[in-house]
């Protein structure tokens, strides 16, 4: 497989400088509890600085900063320095993946989606948690990349479809979604129960996908 450019290491720098400040956003967020809510929504049975992960009891995580590591392994997570593009695991190995608030940042979502049909076994699941780039969210995430946000400087944001066009080219089939955060930026006040489909003007979306199962 060929190696990535630098450009993931630009990225991973600002999340390695401002990881604690990052990581605090999360501390008695309801944004945060809105996005986890839909997430568990999808009643799957089965990474960053590990706030998901460990809501989510997912025990491995992955990030090429190192600082966001070191916060993860302090919650019990495995840490593990690697790019979503070149996941070090054996093909077949992994029960599920998730991606939650990252595809915006891959340099490759293609070589991505690519790994995670290696190294998922038969039937698991691919869930991919994302901003809706039409959505007020997206709009608004764009806009602090235009301002020169650090942590959004490299951010590239996706419609629904084109992440729906992601898992249908390498072979996965959805299985299962959920759509919240209708509530504006800076206006977030109450707990959201996630809805169940595909919603352009909901801030967060959830998308699971497997492979089918062949024979």
């Amino acid at each position: 497989m060929e190696k990535q450019t630098a450009q993931w290491r630009q990225s991973s720098r600002i999340f390695h400088e401002q990881a604690r400040e990052y990581d605090n956003w999360f501390e008695n967020s309801l944004l945060f509890a809105i996005e986890k809510s839909a997430t568990q929504s999808l009643q799957l049975t089965l990474s960053g600085p590990g706030r998901f992960a460990e809501a989510l009891r997912i025990p491995l995580g992955i990030d090429p900063a190192f600082a966001p590591l070191g916060l993860a392994k302090q919650r019990g997570i495995i840490p593990c320095q690697a790019i979503a593009e070149e996941l070090p695991f054996a093909s077949s190995s992994l029960g599920a993946i998730y991606l939650l608030f990252t595809l915006c940042f891959l340099e490759s979502p293609d070589r991505f989606f690519e790994e995670c049909r290696r190294v998922l076994r038969p039937e698991a699941p691919l869930i991919v948690g994302f901003v809706p780039a039409d959505s007020i969210w997206g709009r608004n995430l764009r806009k602090k990349k235009e301002h020169g946000h650090p942590f959004y400087q490299s951010a590239r944001f996706y419609t629904i479809e084109e992440v729906k066009r992601f898992f249908s080219k390498h072979g996965f089939q959805i299985i299962s979604n959920a759509s919240t955060l209708y509530q504006e930026p800076g206006k977030v006040t109450e707990l959201e129960q996630a809805r169940v489909g595909l919603d352009e003007q909901a801030g967060f979306v959830v998308i699971a996908g497997r492979i089918p199962a062949t024979g």
